[in-house]
């Protein structure tokens, strides 16, 4: 069991029978009443978020959840597939599980995938990816103040946004948690 002490942004609990993750939480000390923390939470399967707020002192269930680091294999109509690296044992995610993830996901990098009761309901991206550019548009110079960028499509499908000085064919590296661009790579 976690004691609201415990909460944190980022935190896994069990609450009303399903997962969830802490959005945002916040202690409150009104100047009448009992202390309560005011929580933000999305649940990990279907992506609903509730608000609710937790006296100070009261429990929620510790879930079964784990982290296996996994490396991507390859995708098919089926889906990602994934495989540990110490017991060869594969699971397979689509899209739709994956959400906003799988534009990151190329073959043979490692990820952290997340199973609930023995089931992948997603992955933990590392917080850079180093990607080739498919297509952009040649930069202009001239009428920019500072900073320009302009769309560029990723060998994934992603499309980020670039400096203009950056080309097609060059490999850049991307901020996952954002889908930022950060640099490029040397050759």
């Amino acid at each position: 069991m976690y004691d609201t002490s415990e909460f944190r942004k980022g935190l896994r609990i069990e609450y009303e029978g399903g997962l969830w993750q802490i959005i945002e939480c916040q202690f409150v000390k009104p100047g009448k009443g009992v202390a309560f923390i005011a929580t933000k939470f999305k649940n990990m399967i279907d992506g609903r978020v509730l608000q609710n707020n937790f006296r100070s002192g009261e429990k929620v269930g510790r879930p079964d959840v784990r982290e296996v680091t996994m490396q991507v294999l390859y995708k098919d109509p089926e889906g990602w597939h994934f495989m540990d690296n110490s017991s060869f044992e594969q699971v397979v995610m689509q899209d739709e599980i994956l959400g906003e993830a799988a534009q990151w996901l190329q073959e043979n990098i490692t990820v952290d995938v997340v199973l609930y009761n023995d089931k992948p309901i997603g992955v933990d991206l590392p917080n850079f990816v180093e990607l080739k550019i498919t297509y952009c548009e040649p930069g202009i110079r001239g009428d920019t103040a500072q900073g320009a960028t302009k769309p560029a499509t990723l060998e994934t499908g992603a499309i980020v946004k670039v400096p203009l000085f950056v080309e097609e064919g060059e490999v850049i590296k991307v901020d996952t948690r954002t889908g930022e661009y950060v640099s490029r790579v040397g050759k």
